[in-house]
């Protein structure tokens, strides 16, 4: 797996529903975070945020893609978030 160029210092985050629901938690790596970030935080193009990532824009778009996915589960099913390094 190629070196990625995180933009934030890779700590262990958790977010949690006010009301827990007992469930296990959805688990996001630090790829996944930082490219959500680049893209909808900063507003960058996937392919300016490709290029700080020091990855293509394919594997830029499958970060997203899979962050996306999981934000809406935690979202949906109140389970936990967990950003890990």
């Amino acid at each position: 797996m190629k070196d990625r160029i995180l933009g934030v210092r890779p700590i262990r985050m958790m977010f949690s529903p006010a009301q827990p629901m007992n469930k296990d938690p959805v688990i996001m790596t630090m790829d996944e975070f930082e490219a959500y970030r680049l893209v909808y935080y900063l507003g960058l193009t996937q392919e300016e945020a490709a290029r700080r990532m020091g990855v293509s824009r394919g594997t830029l778009w499958r970060c997203l893609d899979s962050a996306r996915k999981k934000i809406a589960q935690m979202l949906v099913e109140g389970r936990p978030l967990i950003v890990s390094p």
